[in-house]
């Protein structure tokens, strides 16, 4: 339910609100899609999972991507930029090597599938192609 306050002639307290209310249904519709993805993991590999379990799951999985959005838009303004890109993404999960390869395999891959007047198109640095570029296969065990 959105509630009306006017505060001042700005309107900003509206906003705020409306702002708290698409937030609210965003986290709502988060939360159900990792409790979605518990309950069909759990599933395939025959488990049960309680119902606290999943909430905690669900909540642990908003806080952690909560937090990467936070994580990103700093790299993005260290780097002058106002958009996010993949870069900042793999610089996001330094600390896990195993994930850092797999996005840059995906980074990789992405690009491979790009059209090719796409690629000519699309100015980069040497810099960037050297970072994407660097993979590491690490077999699966």
């Amino acid at each position: 339910m959105l509630r009306l306050h006017w505060v001042s002639g700005n309107g900003s307290e509206v906003e705020r609100e409306e702002d708290d209310s698409v937030s609210d249904i965003l986290q709502d519709r988060f939360r159900l899609s990792a409790i979605s993805i518990a309950e069909n993991e759990a599933k395939k590999s025959g488990m049960e999972i309680s119902e606290p379990i999943m909430a905690c799951i669900a909540d642990l999985a908003f806080n952690y991507t909560e937090q990467l959005a936070k994580e990103l838009e700093l790299f993005a303004q260290h780097a002058g930029r106002k958009s996010v890109n993949m870069e900042d993404v793999i610089l996001s999960a330094h600390r896990n090597e195993h994930l850092t390869a797999l996005l840059r395999s995906f980074c990789n891959d992405l690009k491979a599938k790009e059209p090719q007047s796409e690629r000519k198109r699309r100015k980069t640095s040497k810099k960037e192609d050297k970072a994407t570029t660097s993979v590491v296969n690490i077999p699966d065990s």
